[in-house]
């Protein structure tokens, strides 16, 4: 399964040593940064501890960026795969059940679904596209870019509060408790204003009357993974993720679940694309609603939703 990130190039043969170099470069960057981090941390002066905040955020989404890269190649795949960051663990473990079934090759690209969204209006070469919120999928119907009767709710999730270095439970109720718990600290998120998981966070916390106390302190991410690996590696001491995501790290704890009713209903439509695909993506679009797809993702803490393949 070729696993991609914003259509990088990546093939099945020749330059294996390179490979076997940047995987191993990839491993040691997360902790040669983060000893990097705790040094600025250390010892920066207070007033430029924010924007080197900031430029640390952007490094960490480098390193998440090449997290999400890392994969085996595939000279010409039978189908691509736009989809958005929070599905990567559970998706990869059924691409690769079908393709053990099948002997077909999925290629998956992930990125936040914004970013995916504006690739395929773009012309990228997506035959299949699963967004993390109904907009980004709204954008792309509205624009003819969806084969028509194609589209369906696949998934549902929840949005946690998680932390690096404690267990101990926040309440949403009190108007200061996350405040007081952040301290100096940041609130990783990813983009409030175009990722699904930062939107439906800052609708949470604005719901909660917790937005104002806290919206000064917000590390941005280009998508939700990125801002797992903040509050993973330490960086930030809290985040906003889905529940898939914390389940799938084992460096974080979650300290509190925010109420279904704070925000608006967290959904995985998924689509074909116009103009793209064919039998190999229809069979994937078929599988990924089957009942093997359905209990992989129930097992990585997605909410399947009921539909007819």
């Amino acid at each position: 399964m070729t696993l991609r990130h914003l259509q990088a190039p990546v093939t099945r043969r020749g330059g294996l040593g390179f490979q076997r170099f940047a995987r191993a470069l990839i491993r040691l960057m997360p902790c040669a940064f983060v000893a990097a981090a705790h040094y600025v941390q250390t010892f920066t002066p207070p007033n430029i501890r924010k924007p080197m905040m900031l430029f640390r955020t952007f490094l960490i989404s480098l390193i998440a960026a090449s997290t999400l890269c890392g994969g085996r190649g595939a000279a010409a795949a039978d189908v691509t795969v736009f989809a958005a960051s929070s599905l990567k663990t559970a998706l990869d473990d059924v691409a690769r059940q079908y393709e053990a079934r099948t002997g077909l090759d999925v290629a998956i690209s992930y990125a936040g679904s914004s970013v995916l969204a504006r690739q395929i209006q773009h012309g990228a070469p997506a035959d299949l596209f699963v967004s993390a919120n109904a907009d980004w999928m709204d954008v792309l119907e509205a624009d003819g870019l969806l084969v028509a009767g194609s589209r369906v709710d696949l998934l549902g999730n929840t949005l946690v509060l998680v932390a690096h270095d404690t267990d101990a439970p926040v309440s949403l109720t009190d108007p200061t408790a996350l405040a007081t718990r952040l301290g100096e600290g940041y609130l990783a998120m990813a983009l409030v204003d175009a990722v699904p998981a930062g939107m439906y966070g800052k609708a949470a916390l604005v719901s909660l009357g917790l937005w104002g106390s806290v919206r000064g302190q917000v590390a941005q991410s280009d998508n939700v993974r990125a801002a797992l690996a903040l509050v993973a590696s330490g960086e930030a001491p809290y985040g906003i993720v889905y529940a898939t995501d914390a389940q799938s790290s084992d460096c974080v704890h979650v300290v509190a679940h925010f109420p279904q009713i704070t925000h608006p209903p967290i959904v995985y439509p998924m689509a074909e694309i116009a103009g793209q695909g064919g039998a190999a993506t229809q069979s994937f679009r078929g599988a990924l609603m089957g009942e093997t797809a359905r209990a992989t993702f129930q097992s990585h803490g997605f909410i399947v939703m009921e539909h007819t393949p």
